[in-house]
């Protein structure tokens, strides 16, 4: 019952009984990442720069950022194969935002949006502000 309402296995919720019993509370706590990071801090240390010359200088036909144009970015330059999702938590992580067109369209650029203070960690910036772009669409057009 417990299993099927968390969404996990049996075998989850057995080993988690099992830890509380053998260790109370602390025993239960996350002890970090379940694995290590495909792309470092010193790696987009490494992408962002190639990302902030723009789409057009990695030889892409036009301005945008897509996560597949990211996603082939990362593969080219760091060796790592990550998913479209892995892609944007990413850019998440690292201050990075996509830019909402108040129109809802995926032509041109939108002017609403505006972030407020503390929307960003300290340092970094918006795509707009940097004058990039940032599209987020499941697409990804040979080079």
């Amino acid at each position: 019952m417990i299993a099927k309402e968390l969404r996990v296995s049996v075998r989850s919720v057995e080993r988690w009984r099992r830890s509380w019993r053998e260790g109370g509370r602390q025993a239960l706590r996350a002890s970090g990442p379940a694995k290590r990071l495909k792309v470092s801090d010193d790696d987009f240390a490494v992408l962002e720069p190639l990302l902030l010359k723009g789409a057009m200088a990695q030889g892409w036909a036009d301005e945008r950022w897509t996560l597949s144009r990211v996603r082939m970015l990362i593969a080219d330059y760091l060796g790592a194969s990550l998913s479209i999702r892995g892609v944007w938590e990413l850019l998440r992580r690292h201050g990075w935002s996509s830019e909402a067109c108040p129109t809802g369209s995926r032509t041109g650029r939108g002017g609403g949006g505006q972030l407020g203070e503390g929307d960003l960690a300290p340092g970094k910036a918006t795509a707009a502000a940097l004058g990039a772009w940032l599209v987020f669409e499941d697409e990804a057009p040979s080079r």
